[in-house]
């Protein structure tokens, strides 16, 4: 297979070259990932702006390039300026879980949906462990299984995936669950501060508050010390409310 690798947390994250290593062992790799952290950037793309494209020895041997724009933009990039068209896109390890709305902000969650609106198979993996010192041995072990299992039944080119791992030893892990993504929102505030020239900025703070009990959620196989796969939709659409207003003009 040849296979195309982004995430959102910068070129030089461990969890990016954890992910290379074990995607090298189903086929060749091809690395576009942005030059500098950018988590939280959701589906943004650059307008505006230029984009460039710097080649990268991150990986040795390994094709690489850092890109100066978002994770959509790399998918972009990677397909529209250097031509590749891969079998399989994979996004991440990010450093941090991405469950229930979390989809909406993440970046890793970005280029998996930009590669599904290319046609182009793609999992986001992610592990519930913000540290940039984080260790990914059990977590690659995991991504070898989630590969292995798309290989033997693979979700169709639309249907992205989204991967959370629990920050737990391998024998830990529980075991993987399909899931749906948990009801909820972030309830944030924000601190105000001063800065060396004593003008206010804020800075943003907050918790995730779960509005769902059930047991078939991204966020209670977390909890759970589960794996969740969330198949996501690139449709937003909501079917169910097409005809909610039966009398509107026509």
């Amino acid at each position: 297979m040849r296979i195309l690798v982004c995430n959102d947390d910068g070129i030089t994250a461990r969890g990016l070259r954890a992910l290379v290593e074990v995607a090298q062992e189903f086929g060749e790799v091809v690395v576009v990932a942005p030059d500098r952290p950018q988590s939280g950037m959701g589906h943004a793309i650059s307008i505006g702006v230029p984009l460039r494209l710097y080649p990268s020895r991150e990986f040795g041997d390994i094709p690489a390039w850092a890109c100066s724009g978002t994770p959509a933009d790399c998918v972009k990039l990677a397909t529209g300026v250097l031509g590749e068209r891969p079998d399989l896109l994979l996004s991440g390890i990010n450093h941090g879980a991405n469950f229930s709305i979390s989809v909406f902000y993440s970046g890793t969650l970005s280029a998996a949906i930009e590669g599904a609106f290319e046609g182009i198979p793609s999992i986001g993996f992610s592990l519930l462990n913000y540290s940039m010192e984080a260790d990914f041995t059990a977590a690659q072990a995991i991504v070898r299984e989630i590969l292995l299992l798309q290989a033997g039944q693979p979700f169709p080119a639309h249907v992205p995936l989204n991967v959370n791992i629990p920050n737990l030893p391998l024998p830990e892990i529980q075991g993987i669950r399909i899931t749906r993504q948990a009801k909820g929102r972030f309830v944030e505030q924000f601190e105000e501060r001063i800065d060396p020239y004593g003008q206010p900025y804020y800075w943003m703070v907050g918790r995730f508050e779960s509005q769902d009990t059930d047991t078939d959620t991204d966020l209670w196989a977390l909890e759970k010390g589960y794996v969740s796969v969330c198949p996501l939709l690139i449709d937003l659409t909501a079917h169910s409310y097409l005809h909610h207003w039966e009398m509107i003009r026509r």
